[in-house]
């Protein structure tokens, strides 16, 4: 058995306990119902040998022009057309060290609370993770007319630059049409919630308590749609001196938007402990293996060096594309981006 601070150190027991730990960190993106589990991942990677990417055939909707029935007209027949989605799995890893020395000089038992702390980071890496998707989807150039028709920008206004009672209902009526049922959360930085709150736009959720008395939950809605705030959503400062400002990204989505499987590794945490340098080092080795695929978007793996995407390869657009038949030409197809349940509104606050 492996020791760790003189104290037996049990992987499977640390791994399971890391499980159990709730989060504490905002991490919205990978919270608040965005994620739908998927549990046959490792599975289907078995089935085609190993590997890191997985190719999901969709079928597609019986279309093609009907024909007059009229007793003079042949008719004739066309066949469905098969879309593919390209799933890739995120590879992550990280590794702490403590020196003896260090522990005996501030008596922390750096053991105490470790998976607590590993979790914590984690859910940050996969905050980061996602949002690099996010950045890499509407950074797309496929054709499909996703980017333009799920982006709504009122940060270059003159006025009238910054969110109001009109702007979540026209974007995600712009995005998705008689669709925009689809969209149930808005994910926003602090300022944005800040001057909803300040237009009396965002309706705080209730509860009667034992006594009768009505209380706030802590959680709001706007325009219906539950508002998530984080400070960790899309910032850019726009223009120089006087004339800048800065600009800021609200995002929408549907609910269990991302797909999600934790595909593990072979071993996902061990320790090893160094007795010479130092006076005595103890390392701690954490990875991961993760599925994070967005509803009808497909990742192509066109600018992709090793076997797991780096965040500045997920925010690539040349690796992203709406779900297609995977031809090309006036003969590739997309799926209808009015099923996709993502929009950014991009604003002064």
């Amino acid at each position: 058995m492996a020791k760790f601070d003189s104290k037996t150190w049990n992987p499977t027991v640390f791994e399971k306990y890391r499980k159990k730990v709730p989060n504490v960190k905002e991490n919205a993106l990978i919270k608040n119902g965005l994620l739908n589990p998927v549990t046959n991942t490792r599975a289907r990677l078995s089935d085609e040998v190993g590997g890191n990417y997985i190719i999901e055939p969709i079928k597609g909707l019986l279309d093609g022009q009907v024909l007059n029935y009229d007793g003079v007209v042949d008719m004739t027949a066309t066949s469905r057309d098969t879309f593919e989605q390209g799933k890739i799995i995120i590879g992550r890893m990280k590794a702490w060290t403590e020196k003896d020395f260090s522990t005996e000089l501030t008596g922390e038992d750096w053991m105490k609370g470790l998976a607590a702390e590993v979790n914590e980071y984690y859910d940050g890496v996969d905050q980061d993770t996602l949002l690099a998707i996010l950045k890499g989807i509407f950074a797309m150039n496929d054709g499909s007319g996703f980017v333009d028709a799920h982006t709504t920008d009122i940060s270059e206004e003159v006025t009238d630059n910054v969110v109001s009672a009109v702007t979540l209902n026209n974007a995600i009526q712009k995005a998705s049409g008689d669709k925009k049922k689809l969209f149930k959360v808005a994910i926003m930085h602090s300022m944005v919630a800040t001057n909803l709150e300040n237009l009396n736009l965002l309706e705080y959720l209730k509860y009667t308590d034992s006594e009768g008395i009505q209380r706030d939950l802590g959680l709001a809605t706007w325009n219906g749609k539950l508002v998530i705030i984080d400070d960790e959503m899309p910032t850019e400062v726009v223009g120089e001196g006087d004339n800048a400002y800065t600009a800021y990204t609200t995002y929408v989505l549907g609910e269990k938007f991302f797909d999600y499987d934790n595909v593990g590794v072979k071993v996902p945490n061990e320790m090893n402990r160094d007795p010479k340098t130092n006076g005595g080092l103890e390392t701690l080795y954490t990875r991961q293996r993760k599925l994070f695929v967005p509803k009808w978007i497909s990742f192509k793996k066109a600018q992709m060096a090793s076997n797991s995407p780096t965040d500045a390869e997920l925010e690539d657009g040349r690796n992203w594309e709406v779900v297609n038949n995977g031809k090309s030409g006036q003969a590739k197809a997309f799926v209808n981006h009015k099923m996709i349940p993502l929009a950014r509104i991009i604003s002064r606050g």
